[in-house]
């Protein structure tokens, strides 16, 4: 099994003439240790169209040093990078499944050969406090890249740099900005590439990536940028509202860009034991499905209703995992703000058992939907998706003008499910209406860079609306389970009283959630009436 590392680190080009300077006056260094050298062997794996890379994952399997093994580095966030350690073993032209697995959803059916070999001298230079404890390692790398052939006939490209890597170990914060000042101050200068690997295959990187986003996101992005050093008249302008020359398909394809990338983070969160990552996948994919449905105008329904079916396949699949968790966290929450005296038998510990148990048993059916032949070839199909998107005639309209009509649409959807509710004693009939509410904030989601204020605040009000839908539906979870729970305690000589207890307390949350959504939605409507306009 993989064991799992916290990577905090800045890296600097330095030249051959830099020396590294003096870091006793660091604040918090008692001692600077002697140097010790490394000599670091590291092939690096990926697919022919690196999609490792792309997705800012490293695969590799390093010899030398102190941490020799098969690494598999996942996508940095706030300037940390989660690594995973495996053994080495004896496979060495392939990665081994059981580190693939991790990066399968991103790897997919295509397979995986070296890409790149690394060899590094490295020096490392231990700074420790007055406990001895070790802060960070500074270590000073000579390194030489290769970057193998894409293609036979094709020649190797050989890099050679030097390059200073700062390391956290039991330091904080302000002892990796403080070397940092240090380090700069002698001459080092911030990394240009993020990684040695993207360094060495930057040409390959460059020739099969292209532009990060369509068009559309693009100017999007420069927009920006460009706002915040706007005029207050202007911005004003631009908040309440403004047109976009782009033409609908560029748009929807950023959309449709963003949201697979998401679905992949998320992927990646499941496989990797991160929490919410279930949760996050399913919002995945009901924000694609939400997309492609409302944008029928735009993209060829014949081709994007198959992708839909598939989607909703893969959310029903996880619901089972994420419905339990929720609920029985919930429910312990709960169970801890009771008076104690109301509070009879070992409530607690039952949910805590249940918890743990579902986790368990969520963890592995959640790997196994994401893990199916269905939903890999339904990663493939989403990103060939995106890479020619099937557009209609209507995709070479202004972006403002499409934009305005799926969300009215939508929103027309959400008023008549909201209408059949009023008049419906049917349980399910606000379940409708949280569905549709779900569809138009996700529509308004992606309308919001190109139609400004009035979108972002319908967007605003439907996330109130969803958290009060939310809550009722979750209580059609929680109660059979205060039931179910209950019977457990029952038949094995526990007082079942509190899961009585817990049980009317969620179907008042219910009630109460109803209560709030009815007197909330008179606000709504004209909310979505000015946004539509």
């Amino acid at each position: 099994m993989a064991v799992q590392h916290l990577e905090i680190e800045r890296k600097f080009d330095v030249d051959e003439t830099f020396v590294l300077p003096d870091l006793t006056g660091v604040p918090g260094v008692a001692e600077v240790r002697e140097p010790v050298e490394h000599q670091l062997e590291a092939a690096y794996y990926d697919t022919a169209d690196l999609r490792l890379a792309r997705a800012k994952v490293t695969l590799r399997r390093r010899t030398g040093g102190a941490d020799a093994g098969w690494h598999v580095k996942l996508p940095p966030v706030a300037g940390a990078r989660r690594e995973l350690h495996s053994p080495l073993g004896r496979a060495a032209k392939t990665p081994p499944k059981a580190v693939l697995e991790p990066v399968l959803g991103i790897v997919r059916r295509a397979p995986t050969g070296q890409v790149a070999l690394l060899r590094t001298r490295r020096v490392v230079t231990e700074l420790v406090d007055a406990e001895g404890r070790v802060l960070a390692e500074v270590a000073d790398d000579h390194v030489t890249g290769t970057a193998l052939p894409a293609e036979p006939g094709e020649a190797a490209v050989v890099t050679v740099w030097r390059e200073v890597e700062v390391e956290l170990v039991d330091g904080d914060d302000e002892v990796l900005a403080a070397l940092a000042t240090t380090v700069v101050a002698a001459g080092a200068q911030p990394a240009d590439a993020p990684s040695k690997l993207t360094r060495v295959l930057a040409d390959r990187l460059a020739a099969v990536v292209g532009p990060e986003l369509p068009p559309a996101a693009a100017r999007e992005e420069q927009g920006a940028k460009k706002g915040k050093k706007a005029k207050k008249g202007k911005k004003r302008k631009a908040e309440q509202g403004r047109t976009s020359s782009a033409p609908a398909g560029e748009v929807v394809r950023a959309a449709l860009q963003l949201q697979v990338r998401a679905l992949q983070d998320a992927d990646l969160m499941v496989r990797t034991g991160q929490a919410d990552g279930v949760h996050q996948v399913r919002v995945a994919c009901r924000r694609l499905r939400s997309t492609l449905a409302a944008f029928r105008p735009v993209l060829d329904r014949s081709q994007t209703d198959p992708l839909r079916e598939e989607l909703a396949a893969v959310g029903t699949a996880l619901s089972p995992a994420r419905d339990a968790e929720v609920a029985l966290a919930h429910l312990r929450e709960l169970v801890a703000a009771q008076p104690v005296e109301l509070v009879l038998g070992p409530v607690a510990a039952r949910l805590q058992q249940a918890a743990l148990k579902d986790e368990q048993a969520g963890d592995v059916r959640a790997r196994k939907a994401l893990s199916s032949p269905e939903y890999l070839q339904l990663r493939d199909d989403l990103d060939a998706l995106v890479a020619e998107p099937p557009l209609t005639e209507d995709a070479v309209r202004p972006a403002d003008e499409v934009l305005r009509e799926v969300v009215a649409h939508t929103a027309k959807r959400l008023r008549h499910a909201v209408d059949a509710a009023q008049d419906s004693d049917d349980p399910e009939a606000l379940h409708e209406v949280r569905k549709a509410a779900k569809r138009v904030r996700y529509t308004a989601e992606a309308a919001v860079p190109v139609l400004g204020r009035p979108v972002a605040e319908l967007v605003s009000a439907l996330k109130g609306v969803q958290e009060v839908l939310g809550d009722r539906q979750d209580t059609f979870v929680t109660r059979p389970l205060c039931t179910q729970l209950g019977l457990q305690a029952f038949a094995a000589g526990e007082n079942a009283w509190t899961w009585g207890r817990l049980h009317a307390l969620e179907q008042a949350r219910g009630e109460q959630a109803e209560r709030e959504f009815w007197l909330r939605w008179p606000q709504l409507r004209p909310v979505l009436r000015t946004s539509t306009k």
